[in-house]
Formats: C-alpha cells, sequence, structure tokens
C-alpha cells in the first residue's frame, strides 16, 4: 500500500534524528537584519557631521614654475537650511582659513530653497581668509531661491563671483585665466564668454557648479575644472570603479580627466531632501597645483 503520508521539514528532521531550530534561533536572522539596519541609520545621520579634508596634488603642464605648489582651497554645496546648520559650516570655514590656502573656491548651493538663509551664509562665508581672494559661481539651488540676493550678499562680503566672466589671475609675476560658469542645469551656462580672453599657452582654471561641464571644457583646453553639485551621491553603495578597476561612468565624487582636462567633484558640506549621508563623508578639499612630475596626494 502506497503511503499519502506528505513529509514535512521538521518530520524529515525527526526521522534524521536532527532536533528543529529554537525559536531563539529561528530569530537570529532576524536579529542581525535589525542589528545591521539601526547600524547603519546612526552611520547615515552621523556622517553629515564627519567633515574630512581631502589632499590632492594636481599637475598641470602649463601652469608657470612659479605658481608650483600654489595651494586651493575647494568648497561647495553649503545647502543652509534647516538641515545644514551654522555649526556645520563655521567648522568648514575654521578649517579651510587653518590650511592657509592662497585662494579659495566656492562652487554652487549656498542654500537650498529659503532666502532667509541666504544672509547668514554670505556672512559665514565672508569669514574665508585667502592670500589671493576668495572666489564663486552659482549652483541650480541658488536660482531656485534668488540668484541676484545671493550675488549681491556674496559680492558684499568680499567675494569674486565669476559669472560666466574669467580673469587673468595674477602672483608671482606669472599668472593663469581663473574663469566661472554660470549653472548648466538652469540653462545659463556660456563657457565661450568665461574664455573671451584667454590665451591658447596659458593654464586656464574653470570653476562650475555642474560636473557635465567637463566635455566642452576639455574641448576648449581648460587645464582644470572644480565643481560639485553630486554630493558624491550622499548615500552611495558602492565604489567609484567597477569590479574591472575601471572608474564608473558617471564621475560622482573626486579627482577625474577628460582627454587632458582634469576635473575635481566636491563631495560638499550639506545634504537634502534628508540629513543623512552614508559612504561620503562632507568635505573640504585642498588642491596643491604643481607644474611638473607626477600627481599625487600629499
Amino acid at each position: 500500500m502506497v503511503s499519502n503520508i506528505r513529509w514535512t521539514s521538521s518530520s524529515r528532521r525527526r526521522r534524521a534524528g536532527i532536533a528543529p531550530p529554537s525559536a531563539p534561533e529561528r530569530a537570529k536572522p532576524l536579529r542581525w537584519l535589525a542589528s545591521g539596519l539601526m547600524q547603519t541609520a546612526r552611520a547615515a545621520f552621523a556622517e553629515p557631521y564627519a567633515l574630512t579634508v581631502e589632499r590632492h596634488a594636481v599637475t598641470i603642464p602649463l601652469l608657470p614654475k612659479a605658481l608650483d605648489g600654489f595651494r586651493i582651497v575647494h568648497l561647495s554645496d553649503v545647502h543652509h537650511s534647516p538641515l545644514t546648520g551654522r555649526e556645520q559650516i563655521e567648522r568648514a570655514v575654521r578649517i579651510a582659513n587653518n590650511l592657509q590656502p592662497d585662494i579659495i573656491a566656492l562652487t554652487g548651493d549656498y542654500v537650498s530653497h529659503e532666502r532667509q538663509y541666504a544672509a547668514p551664509c554670505a556672512e559665514m562665508m565672508g569669514r574665508l581668509k585667502a592670500r589671493c581672494g576668495v572666489f564663486a559661481v552659482l549652483g541650480n539651488h541658488d536660482h531656485w531661491t534668488d540668484a541676484a540676493l545671493v550675488t549681491d550678499l556674496f559680492k558684499a562680503e568680499g567675494i569674486r563671483m565669476l559669472t560666466n566672466e574669467g580673469m587673468r589671475f595674477e602672483d608671482s609675476g606669472e599668472s593663469f585665466w581663473l574663469a566661472g560658469v554660470d549653472d548648466t542645469m538652469v540653462g545659463l551656462e556660456d563657457l565661450d564668454l568665461a574664455l573671451a580672453g584667454s590665451r591658447a599657452g596659458e593654464a586656464k582654471l574653470l570653476l562650475a557648479h555642474n560636473p557635465l561641464v567637463l566635455r566642452r571644457a576639455a574641448r576648449a583646453g581648460v587645464d582644470l575644472v572644480l565643481a560639485g553639485h553630486t554630493h558624491g551621491g550622499q548615500v552611495t553603495w558602492r565604489s567609484e570603479t567597477s569590479r574591472s578597476g575601471r572608474p564608473r561612468r558617471r564621475l560622482l565624487r573626486g579627482l577625474g580627466r577628460q582627454g587632458n582636462t582634469q576635473i575635481y567633484v566636491s563631495r560638499g558640506l550639506g545634504t537634502v531632501v534628508l540629513p543623512i549621508r552614508y559612504g561620503c563623508l562632507p568635505e573640504v578639499a585642498l588642491l596643491e597645483l604643481r607644474c611638473g612630475g607626477g600627481q599625487k596626494d600629499f
């Protein structure tokens, strides 16, 4: 007679002499999952306050020898708002000043949406000190808030706003072309205008909020682009390189290159949407320009 009994996993265990898992054992995977989620959440809410300093040496072949070692502090995406308070920004300002830069470059998104944060942010940015000055461009959030207000407030603090314009920056008897473009996302970028007056044989440094300008900058012969906008991804689960070791197609942060044009994309200071970061610490970048030799961190 054929039995119609259907053996369950527990009955199989009994036949094999294996005791079924106890309730505490069955609960272990859930506890591990809950613990992992709690640790991730704690890290995500803590990271916005864990400011780091990123140091890089960037070789620019056309840089005059007298400017070898020129130091640039790069700050981006401050996003002063209920999500990014004064304490975080003031700490970044102190760190930037202590790095004793030759210039400070600001690449946009100083506020998120509320106009009342523009004046306090400008006042804090006005405390930035560099031997040769502070230079800035606007970001998409500045336009969505009040670009004219942000521009006027920054100018009142002695910050040079480069809005589709450039200048021959002179120091130590030598010079390079320093330019800035308005934001790409709002359709106001004019790279040709920013580079008008530059010479083919001189080094060119471009400030831009959105790194999408890189291809056009490469075609125009720009040597180095400083950008932000991406927040480094803000919440990241993967490295910037693929399994093969190649850089991923979209550069979210750090140093990259298009032909002979290099770009540094800052992870920024602030946050948007939620006050969290994961795998993507806020940063103050210190870039030291070199006129020859290899590229290395310092």
